[in-house]
C-alpha cells in the first residue's frame, strides 16, 4: 500500500489528474519524482524526523514533495496559502523546519519570511529562493538507501490563539507501505480502492484533503485534482472523468444545491459512488437534498486533526438516524463525559472523549495537551455531544467557540489580539454568526474608545486593520458596535452571551 508499490504493478495507471487541463500524473512518474524529492531532502542534509514545510496552491508536485518526505522519515509541515508572511514565520519557528517548498504564486508572503530556513520556489522564481525543479532534475529517481515512514505534522489552533502542532509517535511499522488507520478505513468502510477517482475539492494543506488523496495513493486509486472549489466545475468533473468518490464539506453542497435546477440537471452525477463530508455539522435538510439529488452515497465522519478517534456512518444508516455523524469504527472507543471526566449514559449531553486511540501531543503546549484529556487518560477535541442506545454520536456543540467557516477552522483569540491594539478599540470579542453558504462567518463586536464614534467608516478602517496582518480567512466580515462587552470583575470575558444572540438563542451568565 504505497505509489512505489502501485509504480510497479500498474506504473501507466494515473495516479494524479488535473481536473481542469486533464494533464496525467502516472504513478511511475509520481515514483520518479518522489524519489528525487526524497534523494534532495538527504542532499540538504535532512535526517528522519526533521521537518520540512510545504508552502503550495494545490499543484501535482504537492504529492511528490509530500511522498518524498514520508519516504524519508521527514514530518512534511502544510502550510496554508492563505496565510500573511507573520503568519508563515511563526510556524517554521515553531515546528523547526529546515527546508521549505513556496510556490511561486504566493512569493508576496514567501518573500517576506525570515526564518532561517533552506529556500525552494516551485512554477517560478521568488527571490532568494533556488527554483527546486532544477534542484530535483539533478537527482536520481530511486530510492534512497534509508527508506522511513514518515507522515504529516498538522497545525491546529493553541490556547494562545496561535497554531499549534500536532505531534504523533513514529509509525510503528517503520515501513514506507505500513498501512495507515484512513487508509484502512477508506478501504473497508468507504470502499476505496485502486477503481476509486477521487475527487479531491479543497486545497491539499487541509487535514483532510492531503491525508484522503494520500491514502487513495496508497489504496492505488486516482485523485482527480482541483486547483480551487467551483460548484458547478465540481459536476463537470464529475461527469467528464466519471468520478466515483470525492470529499466535500457542507459548503460545497449548499453551493452546489444554489446553482439553477437547469444547470444541476446538465451533469450526469450517477457515477458517485460514495461523496463523503466533515469539517463542520451539515445541516439535516441540507443533507437530505443531497441525498434526492445524488441518491443514497452521501456518507459522513467525525474526527480531528489529532487522529485520536473515528466515527462514520453511510448515508442508508443516517437516513435512519438524521443528524448523526456515525458510530466509532477503528481502534478507539468512544464515551461522553461530565465535566468531572465521568461517562455518562445515553442520551445525555456532555463532552466527546475517545479512549484506546491513537496518542498525540501538541507541539509545545503541555497545558494544551494535558487540557485534552482526562483521569482515565481518554482524550477530546473539545466537542460536545450525546450518543444514542446504539453508540451513534450526535454533536449539539462545537469546540469552545471555534469558528468553523466553510470547513476551514478559525481561531478568534488571534483576532482578538490584533484588533485590540488598533487606537480606536477598547475591547473587542470574535464570535461566528450564521451565514446560509459558509455555515458561519467571523464577526467582530467592538467596544470603541471612549469619544470614538460606532462609524462604518471605523468599521472600514478595522477591516483594512486586520487585512494588513490576518490572511482573509481570519479577516472579520462584519463589524458590529457595543458600549460595554460583557466581562466579569475578574475580567472574564462571557462569549456565550454574545454568540447566542447572533444565533437566536437565550443566554445567562452561570
Amino acid at each position: 500500500m504505497h505509489p512505489a508499490r502501485h509504480a510497479e504493478a500498474t506504473p501507466d495507471r494515473p495516479a494524479i489528474v488535473v481536473a481542469e487541463t486533464g494533464e496525467a500524473i502516472s504513478y511511475a512518474a509520481l515514483n520518479a519524482r518522489s524519489n528525487q524529492a526524497a534523494q534532495l531532502f538527504r542532499a540538504e542534509g535532512l535526517q528522519p524526523g526533521d521537518r520540512v514545510a510545504l508552502f503550495l496552491e494545490n499543484t501535482p508536485d504537492y504529492f511528490a514533495f509530500g511522498w518524498g518526505a514520508q519516504r524519508s522519515g521527514l514530518l512534511f509541515v502544510a502550510i496554508s496559502s492563505k496565510l500573511t508572511a507573520p503568519e508563515v514565520d511563526y510556524i517554521l519557528a515553531d515546528s523547526g523546519a529546515k527546508l521549505l517548498v513556496a510556490s511561486a504564486c504566493l512569493a508576496q508572503a514567501a518573500g517576506g519570511v525570515t526564518a532561517d530556513v533552506r529556500r525552494y520556489s516551485h512554477g517560478g522564481p521568488i527571490s532568494g529562493f533556488a527554483p527546486i525543479e532544477a534542484a530535483l532534475d539533478c537527482q536520481p529517481a530511486t530510492p534512497i538507501p534509508d527508506e522511513s515512514a514518515g507522515a504529516a505534522m498538522l497545525y491546529s489552533s493553541g490556547t494562545t490563539g496561535r497554531p499549534k502542532g500536532i505531534v504523533r509517535p513514529p509509525p510503528p511499522d517503520p515501513a514506507i507501505d505500513a498501512p495507515t488507520p484512513l487508509a484502512m478505513i477508506a478501504n473497508m468502510f468507504f470502499g476505496l480502492g485502486p477503481d476509486s477517482i477521487y475527487l479531491s475539492t479543497a486545497p491539499l494543506y487541509h487535514a483532510a484533503p492531503l491525508g484522503w488523496t494520500m491514502a487513495v495513493h496508497m489504496l492505488g486509486g486516482t485523485v482527480v485534482l482541483m486547483h480551487h472549489f467551483e460548484p458547478e466545475a465540481a459536476l463537470a468533473h464529475i461527469e467528464r472523468y466519471r468520478c466515483n468518490a470525492g470529499q466535500f464539506v457542507p459548503t460545497h453542497f449548499v453551493r452546489m444545491l444554489k446553482l439553477p435546477e437547469q444547470v444541476r440537471g446538465r451533469y450526469d452525477v450517477s457515477s458517485m459512488k460514495t461523496a463523503i463530508h466533515a469539517a463542520a455539522p451539515c445541516p439535516v435538510p441540507v443533507k437530505r437534498a443531497m441525498i434526492d439529488w445524488w441518491g443514497p452515497v452521501i456518507d459522513e465522519y467525525y474526527a480531528g486533526s489529532e487522529g485520536n478517534g473515528f466515527t462514520a456512518i453511510k448515508a442508508a444508516d443516517w437516513l435512519a438516524r438524521p443528524g448523526s455523524v456515525g458510530a466509532a469504527i477503528g481502534e478507539a472507543q468512544l464515551h461522553i463525559c461530565d465535566e468531572e471526566g465521568n461517562p455518562l449514559p445515553p442520551r445525555r449531553e456532555g463532552l466527546v472523549f475517545f479512549a484506546g486511540g491513537r496518542p498525540f501531543e501538541y507541539h509545545r503546549d503541555p497545558e494544551k495537551t494535558a487540557g485534552s484529556r482526562n483521569a482515565h487518560g481518554w482524550s477530546t477535541l473539545g466537542d460536545v455531544g450525546w450518543v444514542d442506545e446504539d453508540g451513534y454520536l450526535y454533536l449539539t456543540d462545537r469546540k469552545s467557540f471555534m469558528i468553523i467557516s466553510g470547513g476551514v477552522n478559525i481561531y478568534p483569540q488571534e483576532i482578538e489580539n490584533h484588533l485590540v491594539t488598533h487606537p480606536a478599540v477598547a475591547d473587542v470579542a470574535v464570535v461566528g454568526a450564521p451565514h446560509d453558504e459558509m455555515g458561519e462567518q467571523v464577526v467582530a463586536v467592538v467596544q470603541p474608545m471612549a469619544g470614538v464614534a460606532a462609524t462604518s467608516e471605523l468599521a472600514d478602517e478595522l477591516m483594512s486593520w486586520c487585512r494588513q496582518s490576518l490572511s482573509g480567512v481570519k479577516t472579520p466580515r462584519r463589524f458590529d458596535f457595543v458600549d460595554e462587552l460583557p466581562r466579569h470583575p475578574t475580567g472574564k470575558l462571557y462569549k456565550r452571551l454574545i454568540r447566542d444572540r447572533y444565533w437566536g438563542k437565550e443566554s445567562r451568565i452561570v
